[in-house]
């Protein structure tokens, strides 16, 4: 049985996690947490990762009924933060992204929608996981390059990526650290570095060799980040009269705690503030050597759109081309 699987030698795998018998694949779950979960475990080799990564994947395949994936989807990401060592954290998110990228297309019509769930609740998890950690540099580095390596959803030079992923991550980021901030786990949480954290997405729209993909980071990420930084949020004024459409996202927790980079020297920066950064970044990355032409233009041209609906916009960009 599954059990026997999750001995100190390994955990368990393949037959287990795809077994046809749902009891068999729920316990082997159970017991794949409890393994990783062990404080003196160390990261698993990579191969062995990959093998157990297969066997999550398929046994995802095999939930068939709405209730039981999203409750499936949510004890698997969950693991991220059932493991004590955020390396090994670390380690088992690159397993999920490298696996998902890596057997997106062979996922069907029927099943597509389950596996979009399965992202947004990893994507959550992960950023509560950073929150955790109190926003550590080195792990949201990796976590970043987790996302953009060879083999990541946000790798602009892999062609094999599926533009799917890439699109279904910009139009749920905001949406997810938005909802993770509102769900701290301290009383206090560390400001989100924002910018550290959009940097693949800027880097995406920078090298992205696809219109389309550029067209849809710019219109379900950037725009929207860039408008909600523009809503007031504090207003003397009824509510009623500063309430924006049901349509356009706020983002009232990331708004209201976020940062560039340095959470414990920035702490939580204004609006206005936290939109200059984002923009400043956001040019820098256009400005490299890497970045392709068109992408360039069409970057520099939202860069002055919203720097000139900044009223202090004309001072602060100053002796910056944006043409």
């Amino acid at each position: 049985m599954a059990s026997e699987a999750a001995s100190s030698s390994g955990p368990p795998l393949g037959k287990y996690l795809a077994s046809t018998d749902k009891k068999t694949r729920d316990k082997a779950i159970k017991n794949l947490a409890a393994f990783l979960s062990d404080p003196s475990r160390d990261a698993l080799p990579k191969t062995e990762m990959t093998k157990l990564w297969k066997g999550i994947f398929y046994c995802f395949w095999m939930s068939d009924k709405p209730l039981v994936q999203q409750a499936l989807a949510s004890e698997i990401a969950e693991i991220l933060l059932a493991i004590t060592k955020l390396s090994v954290s670390l380690q088992f998110l690159r397993g999920f992204w490298e696996t998902t990228v890596r057997e997106w297309n062979s996922i069907d019509r029927l099943r597509i929608d389950k596996y979009y769930m399965l992202v947004r609740r990893f994507v959550n998890a992960s950023f509560r996981l950073l929150m955790r950690a109190d926003w550590d540099q080195a792990a949201c580095q990796e976590y970043n390059t987790i996302l953009t390596d060879r083999g990541g959803p946000l790798c602009p030079e892999d062609q094999r990526v599926p533009t799917s992923l890439a699109y279904h991550l910009a139009d749920i980021y905001l949406e997810e650290l938005d909802k993770a901030l509102g769900n701290p786990p301290s009383e206090s949480p560390l400001p989100a570095p924002l910018s550290t954290l959009l940097d693949p997405f800027f880097t995406l729209a920078a090298r992205t060799p696809t219109t389309t993909t550029y067209q849809r980071i710019q219109s379900a990420l950037l725009d929207p980040l860039y408008t909600a930084l523009d809503t007031p949020h504090d207003s003397d004024e009824p509510p009623s009269r500063k309430r924006p459409r049901l349509s356009t996202p706020t983002f009232p927790n990331l708004i209201s705690n976020a940062c560039t980079t340095r959470p414990k020297e920035e702490g939580a920066l204004s609006s206005a503030a936290l939109k200059k950064a984002l923009l400043k970044r956001m040019f820098e990355i256009a400005s490299e050597p890497d970045t392709r032409d068109a992408n360039r233009r069409k970057l520099y041209a939202l860069w002055k759109e919203h720097m000139e609906d900044d009223d202090d916009g004309g001072a602060d960009s100053r002796g910056v081309d944006g043409s």
